[in-house]
């Protein structure tokens, strides 16, 4: 079993002190809630009508072949908006300070077939506390198929794995609503690490959000257009889906010049203060683009949702040039990518790399 392990929080400790004290000082000043506004309340309801549509009219409507698989791809594409857009924030708190409203928003997840129990288990604390360690990060886990860091046992087949990695990766939605949240609930862990026991109310959640999904997406489709067309059009949005939620990750935490930590083995601890390890783990990318950032939720500002969790992506533009100072100041590194490809490639030439290298 993976031993918890800590991080020393004494190193830097003046870097920690000054990024928090100018990213508290900015909202102070600009007399701003650290959570959402009406921009993030605007998507939500574009992206909600835009789920509702398009589900109605390839379940009820008569359109050609051609249109129903460009709208089985603009589904997949609004499952992902609204999961970046809607339910992150929402998971996190930060979507408004009305906490009711943001479990509203973290229930959007469920919807589309997730459990936002085991998600903010899975993210909001062990991905969030452990990022890229391995062993205790389950996002960089996609053990055999792909081999995210050395640390992890090297077979032949990872040789090719910047090749078949995207497509691999249009599986990612299936397994995790139809596989990985099962595992997780009838083990009661996450790896190595149990997951806080669950509610009455916790259970009821979760196999009604799988009946609510499969009725939903499956059966009602299957019984109106027929399971030939219910099944690609299912294949094609939930593999859109996953090519997109893959990326966006891959892109911030699997990408060349991020590193992949381990703890002293005598002494489990990271030597590290927790601030500068997230910015070792992470990396931006296409930050001056509107509509990357739009899209993503701001999570192509990745950097500074790990450093502040608890603020809603609205506000990431302005404290990137904080935090981007505040770097340069103490000589800690800040991962960025210019631009979305230029990411992508990265990410791609990595996997090349440590799947060449045993």
């Amino acid at each position: 079993m993976a031993k918890n392990i800590s991080f020393i929080n004494s190193i830097n400790p003046e870097f920690t002190k000054e990024l928090k004290g100018q990213v508290d000082a900015y909202f102070k000043e600009s007399k701003k809630k650290q959570t959402g506004d009406w921009r993030i309340y605007h998507k939500t309801i574009v992206l909600i009508a835009a789920l509702i549509t398009l589900y109605v009219l390839l379940v009820f409507g008569s359109l050609p072949t051609w249109a129903n698989v460009l709208m089985c791809g603009l589904l997949g594409l609004t499952f992902s908006l609204i999961g970046f857009n809607v339910m992150h924030d929402g998971g996190h708190g930060s979507y408004s300070d009305k906490k009711w409203l943001n479990n509203i928003m973290g229930y959007s997840l469920n919807i589309m077939g997730g459990s936002t129990y085991f998600w903010k288990v899975k993210h909001n604390v062990i991905h969030h506390t452990y990022t890229n360690i391995e062993g205790h990060d389950d996002d960089i886990d996609i053990k055999p198929f792909i081999r995210t860091n050395r640390e992890q046992k090297h077979y032949p087949l990872h040789r090719f794995q910047h090749i078949y990695s995207l497509v691999l990766y249009s599986l990612t939605y299936i397994t995790w609503i139809g596989f990985n949240d099962f595992t997780k609930y009838f083990t009661g862990k996450i790896m190595d690490k149990k997951v806080p026991k669950m509610a009455t109310k916790d259970h009821i959640g979760f196999w009604a959000t799988k009946v609510f999904y499969l009725v939903m997406f499956i059966v009602v489709p299957i019984v109106v257009v027929g399971w030939q067309h219910a099944l690609i059009g299912y294949l094609i949005t939930a593999g859109i889906t996953g090519v997109i939620i893959s990326i966006v990750f891959q892109l911030a935490h699997v990408v060349e010049d991020v590193e992949f930590p381990m703890p002293n083995e005598d002494t489990h601890k990271i030597e590290q203060n927790w601030f500068i390890h997230q910015l070792q783990t992470t990396s931006n990318f296409s930050t001056r683009s509107k509509i990357v950032s739009w899209m993503t939720g701001g999570l192509n500002f990745q950097v500074e949702h790990h450093l502040f969790p608890k603020i809603s992506h609205i506000h990431y533009p302005a404290i990137n040039r904080i935090v981007q100072q505040v770097c340069a100041k103490y000589n800690v590194p800040y991962h960025e990518h210019r631009t979305l490809i230029g990411a992508l490639g990265s990410h791609l030439q990595y996997l090349k790399v440590v799947g060449q290298t045993a």
